[in-house]
């Protein structure tokens, strides 16, 4: 599901913020990458020599990077890596992380490309791995053990690996926490998240989707876990599907107001409608799943469950 569970984040793809260069000067870059770094494309090479030139691509990486303390080891980042704030603003853009741009990337002469699984294209790909540029694949799993495994490969490729076994057992520590309010629930709220309205017909998340894994972490019931990905829903199934409550992504232009949303004439017949219940998260807040997924799946939480807010 790598295509479908980050998909739900990116905003649409901007110009890489770097220099184009020619195919000369293509082939120029790649032969002064190649010296830097001659190894594979595998997870496994992560342990080798700490890289002091990182290109990221995937915002949870990045903000993981930041969290460890190793942003002065990063020379670009994608378009997905919005927080920190700072990153957009300290460092070059390397495009849009499935669209990367091959050029960009290497006239940064970078020792290592950490790259979300799902990143790319492959062509790209190929580029950047003949000049010679390692690339660190990390796992995309919208789950609690994906956060962990992400700390621990970004904590390997920047020899981080102390700090990053900290950030670990302090995440590990949240979702335990978490675990234990979601003992009490006794009746899941119905939940669905629309990334889009499209012509008044809702773009709802799926098994699979990042999504799907955040309204399970925050003891919800996803509504549309009948079929995987995206899928815009009739107005006869958002009916059916009766949710209590919607959960959508804030800022950007797929931002929607609540009356907007509650507009639409399935949404409206809603028992969310009925409450008005519509929470908006920052999308790589939600569903980055970062070293801040547990505080999400909390406030999550708390929003679907308020009488079990103060619970202790």
């Amino acid at each position: 599901m790598a295509d479908q569970t980050r998909r739900d984040i990116a905003q649409p793809p901007a110009r890489a913020h770097v220099p184009r260069l020619t195919r000369r000067g293509l082939m120029s870059a790649a032969l002064s990458a190649a010296p830097l770094m001659l190894a594979g494309l595998s997870l496994a090479t992560a342990a080798e020599a700490p890289a002091k030139r990182i290109v990221v691509a995937g915002g949870a990486l990045t903000e993981i990077a930041y969290a460890l303390g190793q942003a002065d080891r990063i020379v670009g980042v994608d378009t997905t890596s919005t927080f920190p704030a700072q990153a957009q603003k300290d460092k070059a853009s390397i495009g849009y992380v499935r669209q990367l741009s091959p050029e960009g990337i290497l006239s940064l002469q970078p020792d290592v490309l950490l790259l979300q699984e799902g990143g790319g294209p492959p062509e790209a790909l190929t580029l950047v791995s003949q000049a010679g540029v390692r690339i660190v694949r990390a796992p995309e799993a919208a789950t609690e053990q994906g956060v962990l495994e992400r700390i621990a490969t970004v904590g390997a490729v920047t020899g981080a690996q102390d700090a990053a076994g900290k950030l670990e057992q302090q995440v590990r520590d949240k979702f335990a926490a978490l675990a234990e309010k979601r003992k009490k629930i006794t009746k899941p709220a119905r939940v669905m998240f629309i990334l889009s309205l499209q012509n008044g017909r809702p773009l709802v998340a799926g098994a699979g989707a990042s999504a799907d894994g955040m309204i399970r972490l925050a003891g919800g019931e996803n509504v549309a876990s009948g079929f995987q990905g995206y899928k815009p829903m009739t107005d006869e199934a958002v009916i059916e599907a009766a949710p209590d409550v919607i959960l959508m992504m804030s800022g950007g232009p797929r931002q929607h107001a609540a009356g907007d949303v509650f507009k639409t004439p399935a949404l409206s017949a809603t028992p969310a409608a009925k409450t008005q219940r519509l929470l908006s998260l920052d999308g790589l807040y939600l569903l980055g799943f970062g070293p801040r997924a547990p505080d999400a799946a909390l406030e999550v939480f708390n929003a679907l469950y308020p009488e079990l807010k103060e619970a202790r």
